[in-house]
């Protein structure tokens, strides 16, 4: 009997990674024509992605979209996103300042939109590469998270806000993301492996970050999944909270270094002395 549970409980751990599978190949399917195009057809991937997470982040407060205070909330992710695709990136203060409108929760969820999709959205004035890594690294942490924890198990990382999270599957995330950090690095041509390794590392740990926030969120609200867009991963937010926290990140460590291209590149001395220039005074 015990063999027949284990054997039940091994085949549930894998029931979703069919549909999780067929729908990751999608998302990087779109996601990479998206980006290798560039221009008004990546804009409108990131705009269309900002207006989605926040569609479900009003269904999660009880503020359907087809009240008017849920279609603003709606139009307010996507004006954002325009503006910034339009070039004008210091707006994202406004529209995250004034997001308060909203209430407490909902500004919250909307300065987090507003943030990413931004931040996406300048990345990719420095081309391709990027984007590139900071999507394959936030993608590697998910997967070999998802992979080594389904596998080795072991003790819970956070049971109280994400039962299926373990600390083995963490430290898999953590070592995936430095892993790919560093490939891309190699593969950009611009060199910096060892940044790669640093700051893929930095940025996994953001995502995973972002991923324990949003588990935390849906257990207080009493909710599995943000909606069911995606088959095997649930919603928009609950595909994308990790690159919604690693992204600014990234786009922070790209500003302290003078741009937005191969932010790896960046030393701890070029990241201090950015912070120091946008200092007053």
């Amino acid at each position: 009997m015990t063999g027949g549970n284990t054997a039940q409980a091994g085949q549930s751990a894998w029931r979703d990674l069919r549909p999780r599978l067929i729908s990751g190949i999608v998302l990087v399917a779109v996601a990479s024509l998206c980006i290798g195009f560039g221009g008004w057809l990546y804009g409108l991937l990131i705009i269309a992605g900002m207006a989605g997470m926040a569609v479900e982040a009003a269904g999660l407060f009880g503020l359907p979209v087809r009240h008017w205070r849920g279609g603003l909330y709606v139009a307010w992710a996507v004006c954002a996103g325009f503006s910034a695709a339009s070039g004008h990136w210091a707006s994202f203060v406004l529209f995250c300042l004034l997001s308060f409108v909203f209430g407490g929760p909902l500004w919250a969820l909307m300065c987090v939109l507003v943030l990413a999709g931004t931040a996406l959205l300048w990345l990719r004035q420095g081309g391709v590469w990027p984007v590139v890594f900071v999507v394959a690294v936030v993608v590697a942490s998910d997967s070999t998270a998802y992979a080594v924890g389904r596998m080795v198990g072991g003790p819970k990382l956070a049971p109280r806000i994400s039962p299926g999270k373990t600390r083995s599957g963490a430290v898999g995330g953590l070592l995936g993301a430095m892993g790919v950090g560093a490939l891309v690095a190699a593969c950009s041509g611009a060199g910096g492996v060892m940044g790669g390794l640093l700051w893929g590392g930095l940025l996994g740990l953001a995502a995973q970050s972002g991923d324990l926030a949003e588990s935390a969120m849906k257990r207080a609200l009493n909710v599995k999944d943000s909606g069911t867009l995606l088959p095997g991963h649930g919603g928009l937010l609950d595909r994308f909270d990790g690159l919604a926290a690693a992204a600014p990140l990234a786009a922070g460590l790209a500003a302290c270094a003078g741009g937005s291209g191969a932010f790896w590149l960046a030393g701890l001395h070029n990241i201090l002395g950015g912070i120091l220039r946008f200092l007053p005074g």
